[in-house]
């Protein structure tokens, strides 16, 4: 049972429509947190355990993110609560047309979905044309006129943010040494676009376990690794290590771009690196970034750094083109990582307060119950 006052507050949730659909068996859930700025923008969650209070607090986290981001999306999110993997292709797609009628009425004008936890194109297609309208979701095939998130709108984004903190810590791209957490969508496009700004990649991890070469790594011998051999561990040269030591690596930047709630309060002394730019969703607690702060690190928070996807889905909204996407990111991302590390330090607080701030207040400026 969900209490009022645990999942409602000024900004919302606005709406909250739970489906069933008899002949599939299939139950969902829509959160539409909140519209002051546009449409609830989220994915389309597809796991067993997914529930009402997780996709209404992963709304609420889009809702910030658009608002940082300054594109006119608001917050949303939907669960489809099943397992895939007992599904066969079609009937996981029947799934997704089912669910697609049933929230019918709010897409696009109130909720535009997208692709998440196992969802990808083809999910997005059945949606779209169940729908009848392509801007009801992004993150379609690009015959539907999608944008596919493996150009790397993320990962471009997060190092994006990392070149504007370097500035802000007066250093250049070409003067440090960096760790990247996680060689997926993210991480890999993180690696590639940090090492052909002139930084030093000397350690990776993967689900394998971490590999650390001091004299640094071949992007292109490293991605071609990965690819033919499933881990960055057969590299073939450098030292492997456990996963998690990434973090506690020798190098000014640390990139996190993989699983939720990487290190805790109790790893924070041992971190050595003087940035850290949060491509993935929730590495740590605000606790350990208060931490972090008083150990002279600089953190770039999940919301603000890894923002690229969601711009890229606004791009591909408004029926834009890969290269319109490229520019939009890279503008969106580096205004707002200067605007939030400058707000920092003239507030005296760490950059997810700064960063919270100004979404809160975007938010407010077009939200009358918010304001009330």
């Amino acid at each position: 049972m969900v209490k009022k006052d645990e999942l409602f507050d000024d900004f919302g949730p606005e709406r909250i429509i739970e489906v069933y659909h008899p002949k599939t068996g299939m139950r969902g859930v829509t959160v539409i947190d909140n519209t002051a700025l546009g449409p609830g923008k989220g994915g389309i969650r597809f796991t067993p355990t997914v529930s009402k209070e997780e996709v209404f607090r992963l709304a609420r986290a889009m809702t910030w993110k658009c608002a940082l981001a300054d594109i006119p999306f608001g917050g949303g999110k939907s669960g489809i609560i099943g397992d895939p993997k007992k599904l066969t292709k079609e009937e996981k797609l029947e799934w997704m047309r089912a669910f697609a009628r049933l929230i019918k009425e709010v897409c696009p004008a109130k909720y535009v979905a997208a692709p998440d936890i196992n969802t990808a194109e083809e999910e997005m297609r059945a949606f779209a044309e169940e729908n009848g309208n392509p801007k009801s979701i992004t993150g379609k095939p690009a015959d539907l006129g999608g944008i596919p998130h493996e150009l790397g709108s993320t990962g471009f984004g997060v190092v994006v943010a990392t070149k504007v903190a370097l500035e802000h810590m007066n250093k250049k791209p070409s003067e440090v040494t960096f760790a990247v957490e996680g060689f997926g969508n993210v991480g890999e496009f993180a690696c590639k676009f940090l090492t052909e700004a002139g930084a030093k990649l000397v350690a990776v991890s993967d689900s394998k376990g971490t590999l650390v070469v001091k004299g640094g790594i071949n992007f292109e011998k490293l991605a071609e690794t990965k690819k033919n051999q499933g881990t960055v561990t057969k590299y073939g040269e450098g030292e492997l290590l456990a996963g998690k030591d990434i973090i506690f690596q020798d190098v000014d930047v640390l990139i996190t771009a993989a699983i939720p709630d990487l290190f805790d309060a109790t790893d924070v002394s041992k971190i050595k690196a003087k940035l850290i730019v949060q491509g993935s969703n929730i590495p740590t607690s605000m606790e350990c970034e208060e931490l972090l702060s008083k150990q002279g690190v600089l953190v770039v928070p999940d919301f603000v750094a890894n923002a690229g996807g969601v711009i890229s889905s606004y791009v591909e909204f408004i029926d834009g083109i890969p290269d319109d996407m490229w520019k939009l990111v890279e503008e969106k991302i580096s205004k707002n990582t200067k605007l939030v590390l400058e707000k920092s330090k003239a507030d005296h607080v760490i950059p997810r307060v700064a960063a919270m701030t100004i979404a809160q207040e975007r938010v407010r400026a077009k939200c009358d119950s918010c304001r009330a």
